[in-house]
């Protein structure tokens, strides 16, 4: 870090947590502007993320790269002001639509040289960590493990018989922060190339209590976001 911060010119102020990273923030020595270097052990995940933002860069809708050294792992990430989780405040399907819509609009398809794998990889690792977390939880009702069973094969064939889009891959309300102008704004992607409706999941499910309300949720959204099916949305 403090190679990097030397550098970028940046003073450290403070480190923040994550799971497959650490996010630092730091003030730009040269405007006093904040900015968050990013550092991951598995530069993979760096690149990928690199890939998916260098996509999305005209999209304001998503957190800006400011410069990365994808050898070390490590992005340098525009601060997003006022940049609070969207999990932490009230928000509404129209916000949500907004996002979604701009994530759509701003990607392009995949390119010949994309470090970035199918959605079906995507599916195969949350059902993987799920089953280690089962397992260490010391769950073995053959009951649960039916179910994840078939919540994988569901999941893969929506994953390998859909459309195919760039996918943030992780867009729950705890990786979108308030933008300017009360814009929505994505981080954190765990992006691949799939089915755009994939990202929807969290958004319809949020306080939702039964199947009727969420269909209803689903056909609202749908309605919001050009070429979201709610049949595929209902089936992630």
């Amino acid at each position: 870090m403090d190679e990097l911060a030397a550098r970028w010119d940046l003073a450290l102020v403070a480190s923040g947590g994550g799971s497959t990273s650490r996010v630092f923030r730091c003030i730009k020595q040269d405007t006093g502007t904040s900015a968050w270097p990013k550092l991951t052990p598995e530069p993979g995940i760096a690149r990928e993320e690199a890939e998916a933002l260098q996509a999305w860069a005209k999209t304001p809708s998503v957190v800006t790269p400011l410069a990365q050294d994808l050898a070390a792992g490590a992005l340098l990430l525009e601060d997003v002001e006022p940049g609070v989780q969207v999990s932490r405040r009230a928000w509404n399907l129209v916000e949500a639509a907004a996002l979604l819509r701009d994530l759509r609009a701003g990607a392009p398809v995949p390119g010949e040289h994309s470090v970035l794998r199918l959605l079906s990889h995507r599916v195969d690792f949350v059902c993987d960590l799920t089953d280690r977390r089962l397992a260490a939880g010391d769950v073995n009702d053959p009951a649960v493990s039916k179910v994840l069973r078939q919540a994988r094969a569901a999941a893969l064939e929506l994953a390998e018989g859909g459309p195919v889009g760039l996918v943030h891959g992780d867009l729950h309300p705890a990786n979108v922060l308030s933008g300017p102008g009360a814009r929505m704004v994505a981080i954190d992607p765990r992006p691949a190339w799939g089915d755009p409706d994939f990202d929807a999941v969290d958004w319809v499910l949020a306080g939702v209590a039964d199947s009727a309300a969420l269909e209803q949720r689903i056909e609202e959204l749908a309605a919001l976001v050009p070429d979201m099916s709610p049949r595929r949305v209902l089936g992630w």
